[in-house]
Formats: C-alpha cells, sequence, structure tokens
C-alpha cells in the first residue's frame, strides 16, 4: 500500500501544557471535537475519538511537549489492522504556543481529506475553545 505523510504547523494563545492536555483529557478533547472520546493518559493506553471513527494507542507522552499515537480512521480503504502515526510537537512561542504535526503512513488516496481534516476538526476547533474558555 502507497502511503503519504500529512505535516502541518498550527498556532495556539495558550501554553504548551494547556494544548497538550486539549487533545489529552477526554472531556476537553470531546468539547472542542464533539463526539465520546475516551483518552488514556499512559503510553501504550488505548483512546477512541469521534464516536469511534478514530481509536489508537499512545506510543511516547512528554507532558507538554510531545505526544506520539497510533491512530485507525474508520475510512474506507483504511486497512482493519493499519494504523498511521501521529506525532503532535508543542513549542512555546511570545504569545503562546507552536503545534508542529507529522502524520506517517497515511494510505495515499486518504491523505488529501485527512489534511482538511486536521485543519476542520482539530486546528480550527481547537482555537475556537481556547479563546472561549480563556482566563
Amino acid at each position: 500500500m502507497e502511503t503519504k505523510t500529512i505535516k502541518q504547523t498550527a498556532t495556539f494563545s495558550a501554553t504548551p501544557a494547556e494544548v497538550y492536555d486539549l487533545i489529552m483529557d477526554a472531556k476537553k478533547h470531546a468539547a472542542f471535537a464533539g463526539g465520546k472520546v475516551t483518552m488514556s493518559k499512559k503510553p501504550d493506553g488505548k483512546f477512541v475519538a469521534f464516536d469511534g471513527y478514530c481509536h489508537g494507542y499512545n506510543i511516547e507522552l512528554q507532558e507538554g511537549k510531545k505526544i506520539v499515537q497510533a491512530w485507525h480512521f474508520a475510512e474506507d480503504g483504511w486497512p482493519d489492522d493499519h494504523y498511521s502515526t501521529c506525532t503532535f510537537k508543542f513549542e512555546p512561542k511570545e504569545k503562546g504556543t507552536k503545534l508542529t504535526f507529522t502524520q506517517t503512513g497515511v494510505p495515499a488516496h486518504k491523505a488529501e481529506s485527512l489534511t482538511g481534516g486536521w485543519k476542520e476538526y482539530y486546528w480550527q476547533p481547537m482555537k475556537e475553545y481556547l479563546k472561549a474558555h480563556a482566563k
């Protein structure tokens, strides 16, 4: 199977710890993404997002700095036993956080829709959530 890599950056008006927590805290994740979310905060722990559309497990967790997870998407043509690797790196910037995102092992025919999906269903809703919950 041919695979592709997605690379994106996004900036947030929040600390790296707050942005990390937004992804790793099940209640906050569900609040910005919608749907039911379960999220383990331990290496090898499992997660489910978007009512089961996405599921996987944690590979590496460095609080406030880095998340590496294996993600499976319930998409047509996505093999049942295939996981892509998503890496979220959080870097402090003058007025917030720079998130560098890399997803490897994406089935080639799904790369374009997932590229847009991260922006539409993650980065933008995360920014809106942080703005609405700013201290």
